[in-house]
């Protein structure tokens, strides 16, 4: 059963002669969490998978305390079971989680927490808070600056073999779980885990040697690791048949497992042999860069330091007072212009009034965009021009208050560096199709959180 709150205990008020008080910047926070408004929205969300938990069942950890470990877990960029450790023997933590002299759930349950609610539930909430930051007075939406990062997956370099080899270990490790199901007596499927990996460290060690043999070496070695794999998934298929025959929820589960992985392994037994075999280019839009978040993607943005990245863009609009507004998670590497206009319709959704003041980098300028924002009313917009410029436009971009929106928008990069820094944007730890929206979400929720608090704390 879904329990709201625990009962209320003070423990310095068992010991008189202790004193404990918050940070004022974690008290401020403390207050904005006793809103109503992100303990219902997380408590549909739990009641959501199982809609009688609500009046039936074992007694649930509170919502309130699931609401609060998230934030912590998000606020200090600790790991599930770094969370549950922390703040069952920080007195400070146990008082802010409300968690009194109940013991601190554990991580397995906080993973599951965190999956349940969805990027749609947390774009609302960030709502919410950036109304509630705006009722305070932290931001008053008169300045818009937008830029993009990319939020790394937590995969390793994408290689063909190892993609193989892993999906060999995969589809096989269910017909093990399967066997005891369907009633065989003995192994359903062949287990090719270990000549796998064999076959896919003696390609990683022929790849670093030069000449020809080691070009047939390597070659003769992915064959033969291709036809592992097309064996696995052969198998896994007959296994696939005959667990659809039965009706029980362990079934229907690995049946489920096979489903989502089935696919990718194919498109990577294709891939590989259209670009070892056949020596193709395969699209990288069309690559499968990992078994275990299919959606990753290959983005090249002309950093220095990191030429190729692999995750998702992460677009970002900031307003004034530091208050990230939108994040909007793309697929693949969009071209920046056209996020422009997306941040414009939602700034004025949200502040009911476009922007005094919008600035981008130079991947946002195009004719389109800086007509469309003065269409819809901005007054000023700094979009300076990549490539040649006409006189004309040089003297408009060296006017005062044009250079100084540029050095506004400079600042959308140190807060890119802060949100990564601190771990909102760091390298995504979650799982599901949904995770780097998920992470994404609780991320800049909890940062702007934390930026709401820090301006209520200084004014007070």
């Amino acid at each position: 059963m879904i329990r709201d709150r625990y009962e209320r205990l003070d423990l310095f008020a068992l010991v008189p002669q202790l004193r404990l008080a918050f940070e004022p910047e974690l008290a401020a926070l403390d207050a904005l969490l006793d809103g109503d408004a992100l303990f219902r929205a997380v408590k549909a969300e739990m009641a959501r998978r199982a809609p009688r938990s609500l009046t039936r069942g074992r007694r649930s950890t509170p919502v309130e305390v699931v609401l609060r470990m998230l934030v912590v877990r998000r606020l200090s960029d600790w790991r599930d079971a770094a969370t549950e450790r922390f703040v069952g023997d920080s007195l400070a933590l146990r008082r802010f989680c409300r968690l009194a002299l109940e013991p601190a759930p554990d991580d397995t349950p906080l993973i599951r927490w965190a999956g349940l609610v969805r990027p749609a539930t947390l774009a609302a909430l960030h709502e919410r808070v950036v109304a509630l930051a705006r009722g305070l007075k932290v931001t008053r939406g008169r300045k818009l600056r937008t830029d993009g990062t990319v939020v790394e997956a937590a995969v390793r370099y994408p290689r063909d073999s190892g993609l193989l080899a892993d999906g060999v270990r995969v589809v096989g490790r269910v017909p093990r779980r399967a066997a005891a199901l369907v009633g065989a007596g003995g192994p359903l499927v062949r287990d090719r885990t270990r000549g796998a990996a064999r076959l896919a460290r003696a390609i990683g060690a022929t790849a670093r040697q030069r000449g020809e043999a080691a070009a047939t070496a390597r070659q003769r070695a992915y064959r033969r690791l291709l036809a592992v794999a097309r064996a696995s998934l052969r198998e896994a298929a007959a296994v696939r048949d005959r667990l659809a025959a039965t009706d029980e929820r362990a079934s229907q589960r690995l049946l489920r497992q096979l489903d989502r992985f089935m696919p990718l392994i194919d498109r990577v037994v294709d891939q590989t042999t259209r670009r070892v075999v056949r020596g193709e280019t395969v699209p990288a839009h069309r690559k499968v860069l990992s078994l275990f978040a299919p959606r990753t993607a290959v983005i090249r943005r002309g950093k220095a330091g990191h030429p190729t990245e692999f995750g998702r863009t992460v677009w970002l609009d900031e307003t004034d007072g530091g208050i990230v507004r939108r994040d909007a998670v793309l697929d693949g590497n969009p071209p920046d212009d056209a996020q422009l206009a997306p941040a414009l319709a939602h700034h004025r959704r949200l502040f009911d009034r476009p922007p005094d003041l919008v600035a981008a980098d130079r991947g946002a300028y195009s004719p389109t965009n800086e007509q469309t924002a003065q269409q819809v009313g901005v007054r000023r917009v700094a979009l300076p021009k990549p490539g040649h410029t006409t006189p004309a436009r040089r003297r408009h971009e060296r006017q005062r208050w044009f250079r100084r929106a540029l050095r506004f928008r400079a600042g959308e990069e140190g807060r890119i560096s802060v949100l990564k820094r601190r771990g909102y944007l760091g390298r995504c730890r979650d799982k599901g199709d949904d995770a780097v929206e998920r992470w994404v979400g609780w991320g800049i929720l909890t940062a702007n959180l934390t930026t709401t608090a820090r301006s209520v704390a200084a004014h007070a």
